[in-house]
């Protein structure tokens, strides 16, 4: 016998960041099955029918960095077993920061330790969680000057074959999806376009490069840029680097030289809001929001000792992180969730103008990857119900509902204007 179909509606649905109001949404076997103008006649026996009452319905967000949450940073590794129980923790965590599907991202560690770890992050559904959708490893391409809280003593220059810093597991089964680096290290042509020969999309971070170094990357191959003004030089009105680049037009090159895709991690502590939203401005569609956490996200304030990646203590302050004694931000406490709302209280794009960056502009920086981020007939069903201010009221993953939110449902207020 079939799964029941979830019928939703009176639904406001978040499509290409604009919201559409008065829809129904019905999913049956894990996808979107149909989206109508009106409510249709249900068979109960058959249907569950969910009244939103004008609340949003979203899609599923992606998180493309995060480096681990309630005390688990991703390059804890003691065996294989453990790991993965406690990354399914975090998968199941996720959901209720309306995150559906994620990318575990794994900073500058010995090549050892990452040819330990990446073989764990293979592309999988958790049951009872957001799923996992491979691995970013950020670095170790970096420049040394940029260096942030990585530990620069394990930076690797581009002659340094991928093979020998990933290991084979990650490059040929499809595990490795994203690879942050410094465009203007010798040899980065080349590089990239090793890794975007096997499908790894390439992104600019960690950098010291100039506009002219950062466009000759986006012609190799490269398509987005790493919390943007972070870890790179500031946006000079004489000298842009690679934050210039987010407004570049199309170019008549052959293959063309399009415009990247930009992470901003918006927990107002790494972006001035005003910064976040002249970026977020310049360039919607290709903003894509990120939280960068690390393991204490979710967890006290308090001082907390390093780990593989940060060989120093770290004080957390509410969702700011900073290396023990210093004003080095280490990363993000947020949750993607928070990020989404405090975009629209900071440039007032509204709820699906913000949503847009952390689903449909995902996609389109990392591909469909299983009809994930975008509600249209045959996606993927992985959706986020919201109220009016970007509150996670539910989730679905796959079609299944896995987080009713603290209220413990939907009805209510709605979701206003």
């Amino acid at each position: 016998m079939s799964a029941p179909k979830t019928v939703f509606i009176n639904a406001r649905l978040c499509i290409d960041g604009q919201l559409v109001n008065g829809k129904t949404l019905i999913i049956s076997d894990g996808k979107i099955a149909s989206i109508e103008s009106a409510p249709l006649a249900t068979d109960t026996s058959s249907e569950e029918v969910i009244d939103l009452e004008g609340f949003i319905l979203s899609p599923g967000f992606i998180e493309i960095q995060t480096n681990g949450l309630r005390g688990f940073h991703f390059t804890h590794f003691d065996d294989e077993a453990s790991y993965s129980q406690k990354l399914e923790e975090v998968a199941r965590y996720l959901p209720q920061t309306g995150v559906t599907g994620f990318y575990p991202t794994i900073p500058t560690v010995h090549s050892d330790e990452l040819k330990k770890i990446l073989p764990c992050l293979g592309p999988r559904s958790i049951p009872g969680g957001a799923s996992i959708l491979g691995a970013h490893a950020e670095g170790p391409y970096l420049h040394p000057s940029k260096k942030g809280a990585h530990n620069a003593s394990l930076f690797h220059l581009p002659s340094t074959e991928p093979l020998e810093i990933y290991g084979p597991t990650a490059l040929t089964n499809r595990t490795l999806k994203l690879v942050t680096l410094a465009p203007e290290l010798p040899d980065t042509t080349a590089l990239i376009h090793d890794l975007t020969s096997k499908g790894i999309r390439v992104s600019l971070g960690h950098s010291i490069a100039t506009y002219p170094q950062g466009l000759a990357a986006l012609a190799a191959g490269a398509t987005c840029l790493t919390h943007t003004l972070n870890a790179m030089p500031p946006l000079h009105h004489r000298d842009p680097g690679l934050a210039g680049l987010i407004t570049l037009a199309p170019t008549p090159n052959t293959p063309p030289i399009n415009p990247p895709y930009f992470s901003l991690i918006a927990d107002g502590n790494h972006l001035h809001p005003s910064i976040a939203t002249l970026l977020f401005r310049a360039n919607p569609t290709h903003a894509i929001l990120t939280t960068d956490s690390i393991e204490l996200a979710g967890l006290p304030d308090d001082t907390y000792p390093g780990h593989a990646q940060i060989p120093h203590r770290q004080t957390k302050q509410g969702s700011r992180v900073v290396i023990e004694g210093t004003e080095t931000l280490i990363g993000g406490c947020a949750g993607l969730d928070e990020c989404v709302r405090n975009l629209v209280a900071w440039s007032g794009c509204g709820v699906a103008g913000a949503v847009r960056c952390v689903t449909e502009n995902v996609r389109g920086f990392m591909g469909e990857d299983g009809g994930r981020g975008r509600l249209v007939v045959g996606g993927r069903a992985d959706l986020v119900v919201l109220g009016r201010e970007g509150d996670v009221r539910g989730t679905w993953v796959g079609g299944v509902k896995i987080w009713a939110g603290k209220e413990g449902g939907l009805g209510g207020e709605g979701s206003g204007s």
